[in-house]
């Protein structure tokens, strides 16, 4: 079952990202002979972004590929069944559905951790500008490329990978708050400008991941953001104007 990979005996993961950690974790588990290296461009403790969600089924899909950092992850999770829509003055709540919140610097750590645990080697602050120069130091055999949605990697052999990228019409902040919410909440709220859509969850004890979307391409029948943008006064922030569509 773990017998090592032929001719396969050192990996390089691009990307120290959740992607990138993982899978790094994952073939040192099941291959330990091998020789895995992580690089990151950041430092080990820099993280961007809020809290992060998975469904249950995806909580329980990881406890059978590392049950050791399921557990942590588990442990650290904000678990909620809930989710309430807001619209037009009126909410609607369902249960059932199963989501765990977490911090994604939170994560991010954990997963730095079992990758040491197991002998994955980390490398941070390393801005990989040549994938072919660096799999040559590193005398990979196997290069990973988890190097995010704007991948150089894949944007450097797009002729070969010939990814399908569908760019949608919207604009979108990711943001935390102080508030609360025991739901997956969503809201969709008309302003004097167009619709905004948010939605928000909690992911530790008194922080909640908080999103704002709204349409902004030219195409677009109403470009909210390109109007509220425009209208906003200096030193106003253009959000503050929308009101809310959630309870005090």
């Amino acid at each position: 079952m773990n017998t090592p990979i032929p001719a396969l005996q050192r990996i390089l993961c691009i990307g120290g990202g959740p992607a990138g950690l993982y899978f790094g974790l994952l073939m040192k588990r099941r291959f330990p002979a091998l020789q895995v290296t992580v690089v990151e461009r950041n430092r080990p403790f820099d993280t961007f972004g809020w809290g992060v969600v998975f469904s249950d089924q995806t909580l329980q899909n990881l406890k059978v590929a590392d049950p050791e950092s399921a557990q942590l992850i588990g442990d650290a999770f904000n678990h909620w069944d809930d989710i309430e829509v807001f619209y037009k003055g009126r909410s609607v709540r369902s249960g059932g559905h199963g989501f765990c919140g977490i911090g994604r610097k939170r994560l991010l750590n954990i997963l730095q951790e079992r990758c040491m645990a197991l002998g994955v080697d980390l490398v941070f602050e390393t801005d990989v500008t040549d994938d072919q120069l660096l799999a040559q130091q590193y005398n990979a055999d196997l290069v990973i490329a988890s190097d995010g949605l704007n991948s150089r990697i894949r944007t450097r052999y797009a002729d070969t990978y010939q990814p399908d990228i569908d760019t949608r019409q919207c604009r979108f902040v990711w943001l935390g708050t102080r508030k609360t919410f025991d739901a997956f909440t969503f809201a969709f709220e008309k302003t004097e400008h167009g619709w905004f859509q948010a939605h928000a969850y909690k992911f530790d004890a008194d922080t909640s991941t908080f999103i704002v979307e709204t349409p902004d391409a030219k195409n677009s029948s109403r470009p909210t953001w390109t109007a509220i943008h425009s209208s906003a006064t200096p030193g106003t922030c253009a959000a503050r104007r929308t009101g809310s569509a959630f309870p005090a």
